[in-house]
């Protein structure tokens, strides 16, 4: 296993496995190690949060193990169940001699009472199938922990990490607490789709995680993507950059970029005979955006299309027709864009805005 002296040392250690992480960053970082302390990551999708988690893990020698939170996660997919197949077998395989045992009894009640005193074994560590939390805790081997997108689960869930992250240990009602046998690492990620609790807040450290500069998304390009032309990696981040700026229901990511830039490869983009991404721009468009409106939106901005101004109603020439002033029967569209030049029809009208 690996530990780190620094800041500077982790951040070099991250950068041997093509993870870009800048001084303060990779500071915080450094200290959650140190310290044994959980870190919590927020920010927008794509970022690297998760894959800090990942190439820390690589960096270290540490084995990466991982809870992906969703809605609806309990306790049964986060820390433990019971394998009750295996519980059956080992009843199966005592039941002769459980036979033998009870010869010797006269009536059910005091047979009963006899198996009631028995310790069978069955809950115990043997029959436990163990999911990630509880994996980390027993793991004899220093691991990195992650609990990915943790804002997906409900705050109940948030109450069952509190004892692994403050305590590093388990409690299971019927065999008792399991503390960790190695301290591991823990990184939570958080998409800020809802705010967190104070409780969990202050059990961790915390970062937020934004879009890098120009700079270092071209140096993470270009060290993740080698084979593209460095003008062509450049031109890319500039086009997710000004991307960024306009009304999108999903910004590109980081990880978006770096489609974009192995699909340019992919294509022989040379930066050096062209000026720009030319026709393969709205090629690149479908890897950098995810939805119909978001590329009909880009490409009528980036093309200087004016938008259309929007056409007055009968209620008024200052007025505008929005959702909330429609009535409740009818038909709602998928607004391509805010300022998009997108169009609705409102049912049973024929009205057009």
């Amino acid at each position: 296993m690996t530990s780190f002296a620094s800041g500077a040392d982790l951040k070099d250690a991250l950068r041997r496995h093509d993870y870009i992480a800048d001084d303060e960053f990779a500071t915080v970082v450094y200290l959650a190690t140190a310290l044994d302390r959980p870190l919590l990551l927020e920010g927008p999708a794509g970022v690297g949060k998760t894959e800090l988690a990942k190439t820390l893990a690589a960096a270290s020698g540490r084995k990466l193990v991982r809870l992906q939170c969703y809605e609806g996660l309990d306790d049964s997919r986060a820390l433990y169940e019971w394998d009750y197949a295996k519980q059956l077998l080992h009843v199966q395989m005592l039941r002769d001699r459980i036979g033998e045992l009870l010869a010797g009894h006269e009536n059910i009640a005091e047979a009963s009472k006899f198996l009631a005193q028995q310790d069978f074994g069955l809950y115990s560590e043997t029959f436990l199938s163990v999911r990630p939390l509880l994996e980390a805790v027993l793991s004899p081997e220093p691991v990195v922990l992650l609990v990915d997108e943790v804002d997906r689960t409900e705050e109940s869930m948030e109450a069952l990490l509190l004892e692994v992250l403050a305590e590093g240990q388990v409690t299971i009602p019927e065999v008792g607490t399991f503390t960790a046998r190695s301290a591991p690492w823990v990184i939570l990620t958080s998409n800020d789709t809802r705010e967190l609790s104070p409780a969990l807040k202050r059990r961790c450290l915390h970062y937020h995680v934004d879009y890098p500069t120009p700079e270092r998304e071209r140096e993470i390009v270009t060290a993740r993507v080698p084979d593209v032309h460095p003008g062509t990696a450049g031109q890319i981040v500039d086009l997710s950059r000004t991307l960024r700026e306009f009304p999108l229901r999903k910004s590109p990511s980081v990880s978006e970029v770096i489609d974009a830039a192995r699909a340019a490869a992919v294509m022989n983009h040379d930066a050096d005979r062209e000026d720009s991404l030319g026709p393969m721009r709205d090629v690149l468009l479908c890897t950098l955006l995810k939805y119909t409106g978001d590329v009909e939106l880009a490409k009528s901005r980036l093309d200087g299309i004016p938008e259309p101004e929007p056409v007055a109603t009968t209620a008024g020439p200052a007025e505008r027709i929005t959702v909330a002033s429609r009535p409740a029967n009818t038909t709602t569209a998928v607004f391509r864009g805010r300022g998009g030049g997108g169009r609705e029809t409102a049912s049973g009208t024929g009205r057009r805005w």
